[in-house]
């Protein structure tokens, strides 16, 4: 920018950061402050403007500058790094399943013995043991061929018993205990041959006897 009159000329390059000053030595005294003023704020302005530039390119999708065929692979490219790594699941974090108590027949009637009441005589002292007599229970008693998950936190309701997680429960006693086994569905178990026996003659662990059902 470039000033001029008949007392003095004074030019400003900002690009350059050049400023000139020409006149008397009273005029160039008088202004020169005022002048530097001036050329402080026109940087500072073409700073503010350059670095808006440079922002509004970098906000800029980087989509933006690949070739045609590029940019259509890049969604897909996105979706492949949000999967897990690996491809065989063991590092998907396991997802909790939600089990909900089936409504079944406990009580007891003119054929059978009432949940309640085998449950106080068996004495089951942990979650273990209390599956097993659940689906002791449960075949023996009511006939069924398999027990439901669900059914098993049914029992735990009718004894006003807190309930466990009862896949963990069944899975650890199927693999440990051997006194239940795999249903014909995901989430439903068998009393095993060892399961039986431990009901029938290993509880209660002080030895008393209770009349025991039969399968048909």
């Amino acid at each position: 920018m470039q000033v001029t009159n008949s007392e003095a000329r004074f030019t400003i390059n900002v690009k350059e950061g050049v400023v000139e000053l020409e006149g008397t030595e009273s005029f160039v005294d008088r202004h020169l402050e005022k002048f530097e003023e001036i050329f402080k704020m026109a940087v500072k302005e073409a700073i503010t403007h350059g670095l808006e530039q440079n922002i509004a390119l970098k906000a800029q999708p980087a989509q933006a500058a690949l070739p045609q065929e590029l940019q259509q692979e890049v969604p897909d490219a996105v979706e492949q790094q949000a999967q897990p790594k690996g491809g065989n699941g063991k590092h998907t974090p396991r997802q909790a399943v939600t089990i909900h108590p089936i409504p079944v027949d406990l009580k007891a009637n003119e054929s059978k013995v009432g949940l309640r009441e085998f449950y106080a005589e068996k004495k089951p002292a942990n979650h273990y043991e209390k599956a097993a007599v659940f689906a002791h229970y449960l075949m023996k008693f009511n006939k069924q061929q398999e027990v439901k998950f669900g059914e098993i936190l049914s029992c735990y309701e009718e004894v006003n018993e807190k309930k466990p997680s009862i896949v963990d429960i069944v899975k650890n006693s199927v693999r440990y205990k051997g006194w239940l086994e795999q249903g014909s569905e995901k989430y439903a178990t068998r009393l095993t041959i060892s399961g039986e026996n431990f009901v029938k003659f290993d509880l209660p662990a002080s030895g008393e006897k209770i009349v025991q059902a039969t399968f048909g």
